[in-house]
């Protein structure tokens, strides 16, 4: 195998690794924040006004970090088909121009 042949291989493995370890930090981070919350709630002793606001920071911050994840890998995912001349991702990212307003 020459040299050029085994870069595909390589940039492939990456991208797989990147994926790999990028969706485990989400992952384990969304956990964390699951842990905190319930830490938290557990020794507010059923404040629920307090409750209220540890429960709805915790799902802000988990559906945030999921959501910032996902965006990326899809953009990044469009710009590497696009990069490599797949046309079909060329036309699924072109937007339809606004259409007319009539008076």
């Amino acid at each position: 195998m020459s040299r050029s042949e085994t870069r595909p291989i390589q940039d492939a493995e990456l991208e797989k690794d990147r994926a790999r370890y990028g969706l485990l930090a989400v992952v384990i981070s969304n956990v964390a924040i699951a842990m905190v919350a319930i830490v938290g709630v557990w020794r507010l002793n059923g404040d629920k006004g307090v409750i209220v606001g540890v429960v709805t920071a915790a799902f802000t911050a988990v559906s945030s970090m999921t959501t910032a994840y996902l965006g990326i890998k899809a953009v990044s995912n469009t710009a590497k088909s696009i990069a490599l001349g797949d046309p079909s991702a060329r036309q699924r990212t072109q937007a339809a121009p606004p259409a007319q307003r009539t008076p």
